[in-house]
C-alpha cells in the first residue's frame, strides 16, 4: 500500500512537469521573441546602397517591392500588432504555468511561568521551519498542490519530552470542477482565443501587405509614365521650336504674314508650360517612390537619381481574365476574407464560453497528507536522554506513510441569479451577429473588387488597341501635314495641331501600357495572389 502511494505521488509530480513542459515546447518566450523587436533602436535601410550604379539608383520593380518589404515604415509598425499577438497568447498560459513557493521561518518567544506544570521562571521557545509549496493547474482545470513543511521546536520547558522537536508533513491536495469551467475547452479556451487572434491578425497583415505592394508597383509604374510623358512633351516642344524657327525665317524672307509668327510662337510657350508641369510631376512621382522603398532614410541615396529597368512596352499575349474564376480564387485567398472567417471563430468560442459560465458549479476537493515526528527523547520520570532522533527520524515517519490522513469534499454552487454571465453571453451573440454581418461585407466588397479589376484590365486592353491605332493615324497625319507646309500649300495651324495630335496620342498611348500594368497588378491584389506573383512570403516577414 505504501509503494502505490509512493508511486501515485511521483506520477502527479511527473505530468504536472511534463504538461508543463508541453505547453512552453510550443510557445515560448525565447522562440517568439525576434531580434529586431529585442533591439532598443531600429535598423538602418537595408540593401538599398546594393543598387547603386553608376551614381544612380538602378532598380527593377521587383526590386523595388523587395525594398519596400525590408525598409517600409508603415509595413513595421503594422507587424507589431502581429508581434503584440503573439506575446498575448503566450500570456494565455499563465493559469497553466506551474508555481514553487518557498517561505524560511524562525521565530523565538520568551514568557514567564503562570501555571502549576510551568514553575516559576523565563521559558523560552525557539520554533524554525522551512515551506515548499508546488501548484499546478492542468488544461483539464484540474488543480493540484504538493506542500512539504518540516519544522523544528525547541524550548527549555522541562515539561518537553522531545526537545528539540521536528515536526514534518506532507499535503497533496487535488480539485476538479464537473459543471462550470469542467473540461479541456473551458479552460483553454483563453489558449484558444489568443491563438485565434494571432491568426486574425496575421491575416489581417498579411491584406496590409497586399497593399502596401500594390501601392509599390502603382508608384513604380507612375514614375515610369510620369517619365515618358516629360519624353513627350520635351519632344513636342522640340518640334514647336523647329516650326518657330522655320516661320521666323520665313518671316525674315517675307514669306509669312507678320501675324501668323505668333501662333507658332504661341505654341512654343505652351508646350514649355507642359513640359514645366510634367518635370515637376515626374519629381513628385519619384518622391513617393523613394518614401515607399526607405530611400529618405539615407540621405546619400535620397540624393541620387532614380534609374528604372522597367519598359511600359508590352511583350507576348495581353492578359484574358474569367470573372467567375477569379471570384472563386478571391474568396478563397483573399486574407480579409480569413481573417473574417478567424473572427467568426472568435465569437463561436466566446459564446460557447458564456454558455459554460451559465452553469452551476460543482467541484470535487480532496486531500491527503502524511506526517512525522523526530527529536531527541527524553523520560518523563528521570529525565535523561533516552533516545536521540531527529530530521532524518521525521522525514522517515513522513515518508512512511505510517501516519496518513486524508479526506474529501463535494461542493455545488447554484446560482440564484447570474446576470453577469449573461451579459457577457449576451455580449457574445452581439458580437457574433455583427461579425457575421462584417463577413457578409467583407465577401461584398472582395466580388465588387473583383468585378472592377476585371473590368478595368478589360478596359486597358481595349484603350491600349485604340491608343496604338490613334498614334499611328495622328503620325500619317503629321506626315501629310509635314508634307503640304513644305510646299506652301497648308497654314502652319494644321501642322502645329497635328503635332499636339501626335504628342497627345503618345502620351495616351503610354498612360493605356502603364494603366494595363497596374490593372495586371490591382487585379492580382483582388483575387489574393499579389503576394505569389512577386514570391513574397509573409513567413519571412513574421518568423
Amino acid at each position: 500500500m505504501k509503494k502505490q502511494i509512493v508511486i501515485v505521488i511521483c506520477s502527479i509530480l511527473v505530468c504536472a512537469f511534463v504538461s508543463s513542459a508541453w505547453g512552453q515546447t510550443h510557445e515560448s518566450y525565447r522562440a517568439l521573441l525576434s531580434k529586431q523587436v529585442a533591439s532598443p533602436k531600429i535598423p538602418g535601410p537595408e540593401h538599398l546602397r546594393d543598387y547603386v550604379s553608376a551614381g544612380k539608383l538602378r532598380l527593377g520593380l521587383n526590386d523595388a517591392i523587395l525594398l519596400t518589404l525590408q525598409n517600409n515604415s508603415d509595413i513595421r509598425i503594422r507587424e507589431s500588432t502581429v508581434e503584440n499577438a503573439k506575446f498575448s497568447l503566450l500570456g494565455a498560459y499563465k493559469p497553466f504555468d506551474p508555481t514553487l513557493q518557498t517561505i524560511l521561518n524562525g521565530n523565538r518567544n520568551s514568557y514567564l511561568g503562570f501555571n502549576l506544570t510551568q514553575t516559576q521562571g523565563t521559558f523560552s521557545e525557539l520554533t524554525q521551519s522551512v515551506q515548499a509549496t508546488y501548484s499546478q493547474m492542468f488544461q483539464t482545470g484540474t488543480n493540484i498542490q504538493v506542500q512539504l513543511l518540516s519544522s523544528r521546536n525547541s524550548s527549555n520547558s522541562g515539561f518537553t519530552f522531545i526537545n528539540p522537536y521536528y515536526y514534518s508533513t506532507l499535503n497533496l491536495q487535488f480539485s476538479q470542477h464537473f459543471l462550470r469551467n469542467r473540461w479541456r475547452f473551458e479552460n483553454r479556451a483563453p489558449l484558444i482565443l489568443a491563438r485565434n487572434n494571432l491568426q486574425q491578425s496575421r491575416s489581417t497583415f498579411e491584406a496590409e501587405v497586399n497593399d502596401a505592394v500594390l501601392l509599390a508597383v502603382i508608384r513604380y509604374w507612375t514614375v515610369i509614365g510620369a517619365r515618358g510623358n516629360l519624353e513627350v512633351f520635351q519632344k513636342s516642344l522640340e518640334a514647336a521650336e523647329a516650326t518657330y524657327q522655320h516661320d521666323k525665317r520665313a518671316l525674315e524672307l517675307g514669306a509669312l504674314p507678320p501675324l501668323d509668327i505668333y501662333r507658332s510662337e504661341a505654341d512654343v510657350a505652351s508646350r514649355r508650360v507642359q513640359v514645366i508641369q510634367a518635370e515637376y510631376a515626374l519629381k513628385q512621382a519619384e518622391d513617393d517612390l523613394r518614401f515607399t522603398i526607405g530611400a529618405e532614410q539615407d540621405p546619400y541615396i535620397q540624393a541620387l537619381d532614380l534609374d528604372l529597368t522597367e519598359r511600359p512596352e508590352l511583350e507576348g499575349e495581353l492578359r484574358n481574365t474569367d470573372e467567375a474564376a477569379a471570384l472563386r480564387e478571391a474568396l478563397a485567398h483573399r486574407p480579409e476574407v480569413q481573417a473574417a472567417q478567424h473572427a467568426l471563430q472568435y465569437d463561436e468560442t466566446n459564446v460557447r464560453l458564456a454558455h459554460n459560465h451559465l452553469q452551476p458549479d460543482l467541484s470535487l476537493t480532496g486531500f491527503y497528507q502524511s506526517t512525522g515526528v523526530g527529536g531527541n527523547e527524553f523520560s518523563l520520570t528521570t529525565g535523561q536522554l533516552a533516545a536521540t532522533g531527529g530530521v532524518g527520524t521525521s522525514f522517515h515517519q513522513l515518508f512512511g506513510f505510517g501516519y496518513p490522513g486524508y479526506g474529501a469534499s463535494l461542493t455545488l454552487t447554484l446560482p440564484i441569479r447570474n446576470r453577469a454571465a449573461q451579459a457577457d453571453l449576451g455580449s457574445a451573440l452581439v458580437n457574433r451577429h455583427r461579425d457575421l454581418y462584417s463577413s457578409q461585407q467583407v465577401r461584398e466588397q472582395v466580388t465588387l473588387d473583383v468585378s472592377n479589376a476585371v473590368h478595368r484590365l478589360e478596359v486597358a486592353k481595349l484603350t491600349l488597341v485604340a491608343g496604338t491605332t490613334a498614334l499611328d493615324l495622328a503620325q500619317k497625319t503629321l506626315a501629310a501635314e509635314q508634307r503640304k507646309a513644305e510646299l506652301g500649300a497648308q497654314s502652319v495651324f494644321f501642322l502645329l495641331d497635328a503635332q499636339t495630335r501626335v504628342a497627345t496620342a503618345e502620351a495616351n498611348l503610354l498612360q493605356a501600357q502603364i494603366n494595363y500594368r497596374t490593372a495586371v497588378a490591382t487585379l492580382d491584389h483582388a483575387i489574393g495572389h499579389l503576394l505569389d506573383a512577386y514570391r513574397v512570403q509573409l513567413a519571412d516577414l513574421t518568423p
